[in-house]
């Protein structure tokens, strides 16, 4: 029951962003928009700024990176196998390789394994919005209704201003560089309004979705590969890490989260099968409700 309430205030924001694009009708494109080039960058830069760096992050950060590199690999046969054309191909990826491991996984963690856990599950965080901001950002580019080239896809990831915020924030972090309190409280308030911004706009696109432009066949496949194969890599991962086994655990729980609630924004923004991104990202937050739990119990936690 206390697990179902951490998870309610998602579906919550879920909800009204769905009731308010039926009931009044909003720009979703303009929203998202806003989200990531204005609001984004805050989250990133505070983000950055305010957690310490430690050893640990190495270790995290090949982590990330093996993890990613595994479920890509997975994406790029199940697409060969099931003839998936290019913007599909994208949405497989924007929906199987990048996890919910903010809003949703940190929260969980918090619950499963208290404060010193819960500090791991934000720097894995860091980490996946740096991937998400970048290898998400460059695929649903790619596959995007533009039809935009490699070399066009990697100039959207550079002019993406969330890099260069935590850029920002890792120098001033590093040089001790203070920040006035009136300051970063400025920058917090947009920082706590962007995830949020996010989850409505996925309720908004959830709202627009027209089932027969749904291919169930690549959500299905995709849906397995986020769910389900992601935790049993992530398993395997873990083994050869030398760090303890807190940390393997957050690794493993944060690595069995849904669909991440930002690949819709990025989908809408890039025209990359949204209707298709949006409906994975929900269908994995529904199964979540189930297969957490069972993740849980399988670490021996509850």
């Amino acid at each position: 029951m206390e697990l179902l309430l951490i998870i309610l205030p998602v579906f919550l924001i879920f909800a009204a962003g769905y009731v308010g694009q039926k009931l009044i009708g909003f720009d979703i494109k303009t929203i998202s928009t806003m989200a990531l080039y204005l609001m984004s960058p805050f989250l990133a830069f505070r983000t950055f700024y305010a957690n310490e760096i430690t050893m640990d992050y190495f270790y995290i950060i090949l982590f990330c990176l093996l993890l990613m590199g595994g479920l890509f690999i997975a994406v790029w046969v199940t697409s060969r196998l099931m003839r998936a054309t290019r913007p599909q191909f994208s949405a497989i990826i924007l929906g199987a390789v990048f996890m919910n491991s903010g809003n949703y996984g940190a929260p969980v963690v918090l619950f499963a394994l208290g404060a010193i856990g819960f500090d791991y599950a934000v720097i894995m965080m860091v980490f996946q919005t740096v991937l998400m901001n970048s290898f998400g950002i460059f695929f649903a580019s790619l596959g995007g209704s533009e039809k935009a080239s490699i070399h066009d896809s990697i100039q959207r990831v550079i002019r993406m201003p969330v890099l260069y915020a935590a850029i920002v924030g890792v120098a001033l972090q590093l040089l001790h560089v203070p920040i006035s309190s009136s300051l970063m409280e400025g920058i917090s308030l947009i920082a706590d309004a962007s995830i949020p911004t996010v989850m409505l706009v996925l309720g908004m696109q959830l709202a627009v979705i027209t089932r027969k432009r749904v291919a169930y066949r690549y959500v299905t496949a995709t849906v397995i590969i986020r769910m389900f194969l992601s935790p049993a890599i992530a398993a395997v991962i873990v083994l050869f890490l030398p760090v303890s086994d807190l940390l393997k655990t957050v690794l493993i729980i944060q690595s069995a989260m849904p669909a991440a609630a930002n690949t819709t924004m990025f989908a809408l923004q890039f025209g990359t099968e949204p209707d298709l991104v949006s409906f994975t990202t929900l269908i994995t937050t529904l199964l979540s409700l189930l297969t957490i739990p069972i993740v849980l119990l399988l670490l021996g936690i509850g």
